[in-house]
This record gives C-alpha cells, structure tokens and sequence, in this order.
C-alpha cells in the first residue's frame, strides 16, 4: 500500500525526543517539511513556536493534510496521531482497542514518563550540572539502568514466547521506536548498554532499520557517538552543549522567579 499523501510540518531538533518522530515519518513514508527549532539558542521558547507548543519544548507537528490543520505536541501523542491516521495497515502499530494496542501504548507511556525523564536528568547532572553531585549522579544512572533492566526482562519474557525481540506483538512498531530513540543515548547518561544482551541486540538492530539511519539524523547530522570515540571529541562535545544547556536553565530561572 502507497503511503497516504500528506502535508506535516515537524519541529524539531536532534535529541531523543525529536529524533523518535523524524524517524516514525520516515518509518511511514510520509511527506513532511522540517523546521528546526535550535534549542542551543533557545528557539523553541520564542512566542511563534509557543503558539504550537505551549510547553515550549520539542517536537511538535502541525498536519496541513487535514482541514482546519491539527497541531500535535508531545512525542508520544505525535506518535499515536500518526499511526492512527495514517497507519491504516498497522505496519508500526495496532488496531485500535486490540490487546496489543494498549500494551504498545503502555509502553510508549512507560518511555514517556520513566525512561525518558530519568535518563534526562542523569543526562544532566554526569554531563551538564556546573557542580557533579555524586548522590545525584548515581541516583539518576541507577534508576536508568534499573529501567534497561525491565526492557531486557520483556525483551526475554517476548522472545520466550516465540515473539521476537520486540515489546509488542511480535513485530517492530512505535513502541520500540520511543524506547529506542533514549536507548540509543545511553553513553551520553554514562550508562553502558553491553550488560544487557538482548536490549543491546534489539538496539542494534533498529540502529540498522533505513528508516532510523536517515531520521537521527534529521535536521543535523548525528554526532553524539562519533564525538564519543576519542576523550577529545567526548570533552569537546561535552562542553558545547553544557554551555547552552546552562543559559537556557538561567533563562528558565530568571523568568520563572
């Protein structure tokens, strides 16, 4: 079945969070203009991208296709609006109201409010945070890899029952794309995914999928794990993004009093 014709504005930028819609467009094989939201110069709190998303956080997706145009915000939600619509031969998705469909949407849910926002703040406080806690440094990659663990623990509890090496239904869909697009940032939290056999095994081979190798690097080239290989480049990396990470923290501050 040709993908449905379609007209989508995505906003969005290179971070877990942006990079697991760029890549379910791609998956899907719809038409969409990027516009990236440099998040270093604090883009997406200016008033035009608040109008799209209040939070002013990315991604976010304005659907032109349908009349009047529907803005959608938050990854997940973005997730399950595109694969209602324009799945309708569930190639990343569930029927709707099948078993299959909540566990997914479980899963996304489980990314959304434990894998994601843990791995962010041991993102912040081993890579960015002027001052290195230790008790908030371990508070943070503990909980992640506590996390990776109930990933393994499905990924074997699936592969056990003949489904594969995936979270739902025995095939790839959305709900190991939004797992995925943290996972794939583990190094940067400083947490080794090896330890993990079958979620390193299920990783790699989404990092592989066409559809992936193109979206991560949507609207920049993904340099995280290039920097990574050498001490220099790891540094360099680091302190680029720590200092942009920290203006907009004192924006927050100053405007939040």
């Amino acid at each position: 079945m040709a993908p449905p014709q379609t007209n989508i504005d995505l906003y969005t930028s290179g971070t877990p969070n942006g990079q697991k819609i760029n890549c379910t467009l791609e998956e899907l094989g719809l038409k969409y203009n990027v516009h990236k939201i440099d998040i270093s110069k604090n883009e997406q709190k200016e008033e035009r991208y608040l109008k799209i998303n209040p939070n002013g956080r990315i991604p976010a997706i304005v659907d032109n296709t349908v009349n009047p145009p529907k803005r959608i915000f938050e990854g997940g939600a973005i997730m399950l609006y595109l694969t209602a619509r324009y799945d309708p031969s569930h190639s990343t998705s569930f029927p709707y109201d099948s078993s299959e469909y909540w566990e997914m949407v479980e899963w996304i849910v489980w990314m959304q409010s434990g894998l994601g926002p843990m791995q962010g703040q041991a993102n912040h406080f081993y890579r960015y945070a002027p001052k290195k806690i230790g008790y908030a440094i371990d508070r943070y990659q503990t909980e992640t890899k506590r996390l990776y663990q109930v990933l393994e623990e499905r990924l074997a509890e699936q592969e056990g029952k003949g489904q594969g090496l995936w979270l739902v239904g025995g095939k790839y869909t959305i709900a190991d794309l939004c797992c995925f697009s943290w996972v794939n940032w583990a190094e940067w939290a400083g947490v080794e995914t090896k330890p993990f056999a079958r979620m390193q095994k299920w990783l790699e081979t989404i990092q592989q999928r066409p559809a992936v190798e193109k979206g991560v690097n949507i609207p920049d080239k993904f340099e995280m794990k290039e920097a990574m290989k050498t001490k220099e480049g790891e540094e360099e990396y680091t302190k680029y993004h720590s200092s942009w990470v920290m203006r907009g923290q004192e924006a927050d501050q100053e405007n939040h009093k």
